[in-house]
């Protein structure tokens, strides 16, 4: 399909604010973090809502062009490298909380919710989101799923698998699916962690259940040096 349809197509189902087809403006997408590799799509949909994410997508399968989802774009891994004949799908603008329950100690986000701001959302209730990638300023829920992110949290916390509850999103048909739910422990096979880590290629997801934990009561940081644990001073090098 020329590429005039395809805007055109994705302009009847979309604002054009969020429909960008021009060189310059599709530049900034052409990869994430990983620069060796840079690819222009086509066209790039900033959709603002879940019913656009499913329009984008069920007009693309119908016209049976390929899509790539995009958070943040902080990945190393090159997961949200665009397809050249194909639609990038960033989810940047879905970037709101949706609700917050202290006492189940849970926040319903959007996939395009920065990583730190929900724990800076939660400090008022003694909590915070533990999975914490060195790029936690920027990156976004979504992108964590998709990628199923860490940082050094990780190795008393878990990934991010081990810190969410449920995900909603669509199918590249544009089908919705919903997957885990409020309860630690959902009946049936465990969908949830196999979408978690998937890089978007098993669903696009538009809204996530995280699970909050109460932060710790202090924080200390512990350094030993080496004439600490010898007992000998330490020489400069020659």
């Amino acid at each position: 399909m020329a590429e005039p349809d395809i805007v055109s197509a994705l302009r009847q189902v979309l604002p054009e604010d969020c429909v960008l087809w021009a060189a310059e403006d599709r530049r900034p997408y052409e990869c994430d973090a990983l620069t060796v590799f840079r690819e222009l799509p086509r066209v790039v949909a900033l959709p603002r809502t879940e019913e656009d994410v499913r329009a984008v997508l069920t007009t693309c399968a119908r016209l049976r062009v390929p899509v790539v989802a995009r958070g943040s774009g902080t990945g190393l891994s090159g997961g949200a490298t665009p397809h050249p004949c194909g639609v990038l799908l960033s989810l940047s603008r879905m970037s709101r909380i949706l609700g917050i329950d202290p006492l189940a100690r849970t926040a319903r986000l959007q996939p395009g919710v920065r990583n730190l701001a929900v724990s800076e959302a939660v400090a008022v209730h003694g909590l915070y989101y533990a999975p914490d990638p060195s790029s936690q300023v920027a990156c976004s829920i979504g992108g964590n799923v998709a990628e199923n992110s860490g940082g050094v949290h990780c190795l008393k916390y878990g990934l991010t698998v081990h810190n969410v509850l449920a995900v909603r999103g669509y199918s590249m048909s544009g089908e919705r699916l919903e997957l885990g739910g409020a309860a630690p422990e959902a009946p049936g096979l465990d969908l949830l962690s196999l979408a978690i880590g998937s890089e978007g290629l098993l669903m696009v997801v538009t809204e996530v259940t995280v699970r909050l934990i109460p932060r710790p009561t202090c924080a200390q940081l512990v350094m030993a040096s080496f004439a600490t644990c010898t007992g000998r001073p330490m020489r400069s090098p020659r």
